[in-house]
């Protein structure tokens, strides 16, 4: 036997395709054990439902194990439920302590002129005017176009205080009469076009601002004026500031929303009482001759026309589209928005004062 039909013969028993008494594929085999090979049970697939199962979830809860995070820090967290937060504290609109600086100012130069040298205070009451009634003639030109003429209503507007300071309440109407002609004739050296506006904005504004400021001059000019103008400012300030306590910390009924939403009906409850005690102290302790229960009605009058003052100024600026009528006095806005309750109040105590203890 050649080489070549040996290694022939290998190739076909031992590493060719099987055939009959030959063992499968694979590592050599001796004939004789390969022939007493038993082939192995065909096991049917028929799938166990519950060890199925059974090796699902384990190979699942492996593979959570195995694909789970290596560190404990990667360990998923339950999310943590956030806890309610406090409702916001309520802040006041404006900057309290500039507001605060300027107002103690503001009362430390009134006092000073008030019981010092009446004449002074006629000098702050004119500054305040012709500075209030440039904000509003400034505001309707800008935001209006309505051009009311400044000058007549500066000059007309010191002359109708000092009259009313010197002549009383005639030489206020007087000098009213005498501003809204100066305003007609002032108006007419200029085109034609919207002079019925202006106008008409003018003769407004010279009544608003110092007409009414004139009977604060004729609060004044009474044997005890110091007293009264005193009684009228603390009043005014007193009823402002419980409104605004006691609305910023109890307020929730609004009082005139479309006008000015922050306004409560419990701020109005609380300027009317602290205005009404303020009233019996000051009609008790400050005015010769009046009596405590002057001062509760004088106290409620002035929280009602302060209140509507008040509501007065924030109409005209919606209508202006503007929050305050100027920026001179940091924490206020401007001398208008200090004056918007102090203008009507001052015909009102005027009024009940002479009612209550004479014009003196």
């Amino acid at each position: 036997m050649n080489d070549s039909s040996w290694g022939a013969r290998q190739g076909a028993g031992y590493w060719g395709a099987p055939h009959m008494g030959a063992a499968p594929a694979g590592p050599a085999y001796d004939v004789h054990d390969a022939q007493q090979t038993r082939p192995m049970p065909i096991v049917p697939d028929v799938p166990d439902a519950g060890r199925d199962a059974d090796n699902r979830d384990d190979r699942d809860r492996e593979a959570a194990r195995v694909s789970g995070p290596l560190f404990r820090d990667e360990m998923p967290q339950e999310p943590m439920s956030t806890p309610p937060q406090p409702p916001p504290k309520k802040r006041a609109g404006r900057d309290l302590r500039a507001a605060i600086g300027v107002g103690v100012a503001l009362g430390a130069v009134i006092v000073a002129s008030l019981f010092v040298v009446k004449a002074a205070f006629i000098g702050v009451i004119v500054a305040a005017v012709v500075v209030g009634l440039w904000e509003l003639t400034s505001r309707l030109e800008e935001r209006k176009g309505t051009k009311a003429p400044l000058v007549p209503l500066a000059v007309g507007g010191a002359a109708m205080v000092v009259a009313g300071y010197v002549r009383g309440a005639e030489g206020a109407w007087v000098a009213m009469a005498l501003t809204a002609l100066a305003v007609l004739v002032w108006r007419m050296t200029e085109p034609p076009e919207g002079y019925l506006k202006d106008v008409t904005a003018g003769v407004f504004a010279a009544f608003y601002v110092p007409f009414l400021a004139t009977f604060v001059a004729m609060l004044l000019a009474a044997d005890d004026g110091p007293q009264r103008v005193l009684t009228f400012l603390l009043l005014t300030v007193v009823s402002d500031t419980g409104a605004y306590a006691v609305g910023w910390r109890f307020g929730k009924h609004k009082l005139a929303p479309r006008i000015s939403p922050g306004k409560t009906r419990e701020g109005l409850l609380g300027a009317v009482s602290f205005a009404m005690a303020a009233g019996a102290l000051c009609m008790e302790f400050l005015i010769a001759g009046g009596a405590w229960w002057q001062g509760l009605l004088l106290g409620l009058a002035v929280a009602a026309s302060a209140t509507l003052g008040d509501l007065g100024e924030s109409m005209i600026k919606r209508d202006l589209g503007i929050k305050d009528m100027g920026t001179l006095l940091p924490g206020h806005g401007g001398i208008m928005d200090r004056l918007d309750s102090l203008l009507p109040t001052a015909p009102v105590v005027w009024l009940l004062l002479v009612i209550f203890v004479g014009s003196g």
